[in-house]
């Protein structure tokens, strides 16, 4: 306790920038809902996913909308453990499902800030840590921090779980990424870290490492996997149920290719800002890992390479809705890092002038998303 204690104070003025920007960005956006008539409480609660997660919550699973074409859109795309926890809380407190989703994902985004916060400390520094944390809190897509989303919760999990792995705790590495892996389907990039710092692990102790690295290499996988094959069994079709339910929300991963064919098209005559900004981002976190991985004096550790690789292989090689790609590499807060320590070495105005203009987009971009664009989140 003693030295959780410590790293919570040294990661409190991080944490009071983070919840400085997020109160001010969802404080815009509540301004703007009202202002247009709209409940902001709704807007962040019930909309898109939101609505899928509450009524898995509320009913449990068994849900099937279908696309104009006949294709099943299935509740089963949805992982459970983030409804799970909405109808635990309802069952204490007399609330919502709606606020309760809210509560949740308010409370994982300042656990996931902190987690950010240790694990960029123990790569970079202080300096490079609170301002890897603040750059999080205003990322275009951040809102959704804000939102009955899994996002928060998933990037909680993965960022202790990166810190376990990064301090050698392999039991508590393990198990947060199998809780990891119950959030999300990207989940299994964490999964993937915790297994590549195991195997890492037993190949520099030529296999004599001790039972807790081959504990938490074992745990790691479970929750993703385990969730796969519920599916599958429930489908008919043990390895291939679960790929065969995002297929229905065309979700699949082609290596790029229907991305690819997407952006040909937008290129081609107007489109909507979100796509733009989609490409834009997808763009920039692509260039932000080339970064990461190839500067041989601040090259992360194994572990991070593998989580932040996976997380933006999965973004980049599939396919559905491209508008998403920004919100699917929220979790992968290591590649803000060759921003944050370029930020430190600048001038004062130079990065006062970069964050400030974060902020701009961050607090503009949840009021269009969610009010005005006419695309899923």
């Amino acid at each position: 306790m003693p030295r959780l204690r410590a790293a919570l104070l040294r990661a409190a003025p991080a944490l009071g920038l983070f919840a400085a920007a997020r109160l001010t960005g969802t404080l815009v956006f509540a301004l703007w809902a009202w202002h247009i008539g709209r409940s902001p409480r709704a807007l962040l609660a019930t909309s898109w996913d939101s609505d899928w997660y509450l009524r898995i919550a509320a009913n449990g699973y068994g849900r099937t909308l279908h696309w104009p074409d006949g294709a099943p859109m299935s509740d089963l795309a949805f992982f459970p453990l983030y409804p799970g926890l909405i109808r635990a809380v309802t069952g204490v407190l007399p609330i919502a499902y709606g606020t309760a989703g809210l509560l949740l994902s308010w409370l994982a985004a300042g656990a996931a800030a902190w987690g950010v916060y240790l694990v960029a400390e123990r790569l970079a520094g202080r300096r490079v840590a609170s301002l890897t944390v603040l750059l999080w809190a205003l990322l275009p897509t951040s809102f959704v921090l804000t939102m009955a989303y899994t996002e928060p919760v998933m990037t909680a999990f993965a960022a202790w779980a990166l810190y376990a792995v990064l301090t050698r705790r392999w039991l508590w590495a393990g198990t947060l990424a199998a809780l990891a892996g119950l959030s999300r389907p990207n989940g299994v990039a964490i999964a993937a870290a915790v297994l590549a710092a195991a195997a890492l692990e037993l190949w520099q102790r030529r296999g004599r490492a001790g039972r807790r690295v081959w504990a938490g290499a074992a745990l790691a996988p479970l929750g993703w996997a385990s969730y796969l094959l519920w599916v599958g069994a429930r489908r008919g079709d043990l390895f291939g149920g679960y790929f065969a339910v995002q297929d229905g929300w065309t979700s699949r991963f082609d290596f790029g290719a229907g991305a690819a064919h997407f952006v040909r098209d937008m290129l081609k005559g107007p489109t909507q800002f979100g796509y733009v900004m989609a490409l834009v981002v997808t763009g920039i976190g692509v260039l932000l890992f080339a970064l990461l991985l190839l500067d041989p004096d601040e090259r992360p550790p194994l572990p991070v390479l593998v989580y932040t690789g996976v997380l933006v292989l999965i973004t980049v090689g599939g396919s559905g809705f491209f508008e998403s790609k920004p919100r699917f590499l929220l979790p992968a807060f290591p590649l803000l890092l060759p921003l944050a320590r370029a930020l430190t070495r600048a001038r004062p105005r130079a990065a006062i002038t970069v964050i400030t203009g974060m902020a701009g987009l961050s607090f503009a971009y949840a009021p269009y998303a969610l009010t005005l664009a006419r695309m899923a989140l």
